[in-house]
């Protein structure tokens, strides 16, 4: 096993988390997997969840800020007749209240669930891992503090009912939905106001993250098979961005290293037919063609330079030009093909 240190390594892989361990846990497994401290993940999964988690890797730890915003996928079964304190299986119950019995019957729920869809405000969890006034409202909660926490502008893009469970009352009443939901949505919550709504306590008992904007469950790996595989489990960052770029040659790699500005005009943007990796040949070249919309003013545009992203710049229109936000000095690699 590598001393945990700093290395020439800048990539990103995305691990099936396991069910029981904290995302920290599996940021701390990921830095003796390659020897290096400099390890990160792009958003927070509770240790009773399971699936997708995004892990940026040496100097691609700076993508984190671009890898935020995405929609998520889950499949979360929804336990009615209980609540408790952490809104999930892991909490202690609070309180308990009988099913309604329409709660059994399938053309009911899944219109309820269906009606979930659209924008709504949420009140986050008390054990989550919002920050007021530079404290973590879990932290404080632990300690028998409750932090007042606002709601939240949140959007349910899909919902579907998967199935209904505990009709015959040998086990308790549970829905299983698929949710693909806005940045910011805690599915706990989701949940619990869900059982709010039907009259009845209710709590996530098992959850699973199914995709991260582009990247979905079937391009993660274990953590045992990452121990095995390493460098061949990395993914392209480009379609995690969901940015478009710009391929350099050799006198435009120099300048951007040097940090130095890019006319527009000097520059072609491209694009990804695809969204998927499962549609694309392989993950660096295939599926791209050249953009026909011009730059917005603001846009993030990754430079990519000898099949690495060497930078992430910014469009100032005014100027009519591409301006540096993050350079990689190593550039972050594309995938298992730079091996």
């Amino acid at each position: 096993m590598a001393k945990r240190g700093t290395t020439d390594l800048s990539l990103m892989v995305a691990v099936d988390k396991p069910s029981g361990m904290t995302s920290h846990d599996v940021i701390n497994r990921v830095r003796r997997i390659f020897g290096e401290r400099r390890v990160g993940h792009t958003g927070t999964l509770d240790p009773l969840a399971s699936g997708v988690l995004p892990v940026c890797i040496g100097p691609a730890t700076r993508l984190d800020n671009y890898l935020v915003g995405h929609a998520k996928s889950y499949v979360v079964s929804v336990i009615f007749g209980a609540a408790t304190d952490t809104d999930d299986a892991e909490g202690e119950v609070i309180r308990t209240g009988d099913v309604p019995e329409e709660v059994f019957d399938p053309f009911f729920a899944s219109t309820f669930v269906a009606s979930l869809v659209g924008k709504a405000k949420q009140l986050p969890p008390v054990y989550s891992a919002i920050k007021v006034g530079g404290k973590k409202a879990c932290d404080e909660a632990r300690r028998g503090r409750v932090i007042d926490l606002a709601p939240r502008d949140i959007e349910v893009f899909s919902a579907e009912l998967l199935g209904i469970w505990g009709a015959e009352g040998a086990e308790p009443a549970r829905w299983d939905v698929a949710f693909t939901v806005s940045a910011g949505t805690y599915i706990r919550s989701l949940a619990r106001d869900m059982g709010n709504a039907l009259g009845c306590p209710a709590h996530v008992g098992a959850l699973r993250r199914t995709a991260v904007g582009s990247i979905a469950l079937d391009e993660c790996v274990s953590l045992e098979t990452l121990e095995d595989i390493g460098l061949a489990a990395a993914l392209d960052p480009l379609r995690a961005l969901g940015c478009r770029f710009v391929y350099l040659d050799d006198a435009a790699a120099a300048r951007v290293r040097n940090g130095n500005a890019l006319p527009a005009a000097d520059v072609v943007v491209c694009e990804r037919r695809c969204a998927d990796a499962a549609s694309e040949l392989c993950a660096c070249t295939a599926g791209v063609r050249e953009s026909c919309e011009p730059l917005h003013d603001d846009e993030t545009v990754a430079l990519v330079y000898d099949n690495r992203i060497i930078a992430l710049y910014g469009y100032d229109a005014g100027r009519d030009r591409l301006a540096p936000r993050c350079v990689f000095p190593i550039g972050v690699i594309r995938g298992y093909s730079d091996f």
